[in-house]
């Protein structure tokens, strides 16, 4: 990972630096290119990528709660349709709740997973701004909700495996959201998940942040990827209702006790994958 930004959604806190010693070494890497390939070139790169590896190490190996926040909103790690991409076949999107529109913020759509059909339902977020937009920053709207409970219900009618995939800040907050029954949707598909026959695994892959996280989270088995946060409100949110100054996100996240590990120790999360 590189250049971590402390990409947040409504508080716009400003980026963190606990990745500069890796960098640092990365742009001395990177001065070496063009050099020539002689003896003491090769070395000194060996020596530096060497160093490079120990100190990715034990960066990553010590993140507080709020730098694993950090990593788990990193605009380049892995949205749902990049796994869709490498770990099934034939993935076919299924768009529209059938009462109002579609929602690009939540992809759902039948696969191939080792020559078996399973329904993947994610969040997306967009690596760009453009995208990102179009994607509402991964927050699901009421048809997105909705369209996700379409979907297991017909999964659940064809004897068919879900797979969900959660990275999202929460669910959108806007007024027409509100006007949708954004809350009864979500409810409804925690209860959806909650009654259909068909196992679900559910994995944390980046932020899993409140109602928007828990309506397509109610897994048999949930896994969290080592760098990923699962609570109730981001850290920012926390902090501004309890001390009134959403700078405080770092100590928020140090409370909430929201890392992978910690989620583990409290059996909220079955597994943890490194």
């Amino acid at each position: 990972m590189t250049h971590v930004l402390a990409v947040d959604y409504f508080w716009g806190v400003d980026e963190d630096t606990f990745e500069e010693p890796i960098l640092e070494l990365e742009r001395r890497v990177e001065s070496l290119s063009g050099m020539g390939d002689d003896v003491a070139t090769q070395r000194k790169r060996a020596q530096l990528e060497a160093e490079l590896q120990a100190a990715r190490a034990k960066v990553f190996s010590s993140l507080t709660p709020w730098q694993k926040t950090l990593v788990a909103r990193h605009p380049r790690r892995p949205f749902t349709l990049d796994y869709i991409r490498y770990l099934v076949e034939g993935f076919v999107e299924i768009h529209g709740d059938r009462r109002y529109a579609d929602d690009p913020a939540i992809v759902c759509g039948m696969a191939q997973y080792h020559g078996a059909p399973v329904l993947v339902v994610g969040h997306q977020k967009g690596a760009e701004t453009e995208e990102n937009i179009r994607r509402n920053f991964g927050m699901g709207k009421p048809e997105g909700f909705r369209k996700a409970i379409r979907l297991f219900e017909l999964a659940d009618r064809f004897g068919i495996p879900v797979v969900t995939l959660v990275d999202t800040p929460g669910a959108y907050p806007g007024a027409e959201a509100e006007e949708r029954g954004v809350a009864e949707a979500i409810a409804r598909a925690i209860m959806v998940m909650c009654r259909i026959r068909v196992p679900i695994v559910t994995v944390i892959t980046g932020e899993g942040g409140s109602g928007g996280a828990l309506a397509i989270a109610a897994g048999d088995i949930v896994i969290a990827l080592e760098n990923a946060v699962y609570s109730v409100i981001t850290p920012e949110g926390c902090a501004s209702i309890l001390w009134h100054d959403g700078t405080k996100g770092d100590e928020a996240a140090s409370s909430m006790r929201m890392t992978a590990r910690e989620l583990k120790d409290f059996g909220i999360v079955d597994e943890v994958v490194p």
